[in-house]
């Protein structure tokens, strides 16, 4: 299996950046306690944060808005995920607890303040590729609803689009018998490759040390637009 990069995305937005980590052998269930606990409070914690700032002010915000509109999609119509979960937030319409991945996945994407999508790595077929929606792209998506993906950014592999920092297939959703999982950071365009691939690093660790199983990670951008998964060392975590 191939990551690429379309060079189309860099003729747009030449320092864009994402983080792919591949998860093997990993376990999701409900979540723990602690886990829970800790989504819940962040998310109390950011409320208070976003009453005295704009989205604007928020860095991964105004980044991604203008990814979006170099794109061609606009951004006050079809909000990229970690906006719509801020958005959320800031009504006190708090995330419940869903699993051991998606919350963790919630988790990072607030934290960080960037989309951040998880995919059921065992039903993509073939090659990925990182690129913007056609006319007729789309699927029906986690939101309950079909979505059409015209120039939006999308994960596309041999048989269609399955995932999106605007909103996620049903299709690669994870579920509890998923034991093997890609993780995609759409990362901040302004971010260093040394800070991604810290940052990368940080998730992997965190997910594995609650998951169980294998991390490993690589930053996609212009200098290295595309990797084979099996180039990707898995890094081993015990399980707590």
């Amino acid at each position: 299996m191939k990551f690429h990069i379309e060079p189309a995305i860099f003729e747009e937005v030449p320092d864009f950046k994402v983080a792919i980590i591949h998860y093997n052998s990993t376990t999701v269930s409900d979540s723990p306690q602690m886990l829970k606990g800790r989504l819940q409070l962040f998310q109390e914690q950011l409320f208070f944060e976003l009453e005295e700032l704009s989205m604007n002010e928020i860095e991964g915000i105004w980044e991604w808005r203008n990814i979006w509109k170099a794109l061609g999609a606009d951004p006050t119509r079809y909000r990229p995920s970690a906006e719509a979960l801020y958005r959320r937030v800031s009504k006190q319409d708090y995330l419940k607890s869903h699993s051991s991945a998606i919350d963790l996945n919630t988790l990072f994407s607030l934290q960080y303040g960037i989309p951040s999508g998880m995919y059921n790595r065992e039903i993509l077929i073939g090659d990925i590729r990182i690129t913007t929606g056609l006319a007729e792209d789309g699927y029906d998506g986690l939101n309950g609803r079909f979505n059409s993906l015209h120039n939006i950014l999308i994960l596309k592999d041999g048989y269609s689009p399955f995932g999106s920092p605007y909103v996620d297939s049903v299709r690669s959703a994870i579920t509890e018998e998923t034991t093997e999982i890609l993780h995609v950071l759409f990362l901040r365009p302004t971010m260093s490759v040394e800070e991604a691939q810290s940052l990368a690093n940080a998730c992997g660790t965190m997910f594995t040390s609650i998951n169980g199983g294998e991390a490993s990670a690589t930053i996609l951008y212009a200098g290295n637009p595309s990797i084979e998964a099996a180039d990707l060392p898995p890094r081993k975590s015990a399980r707590y």
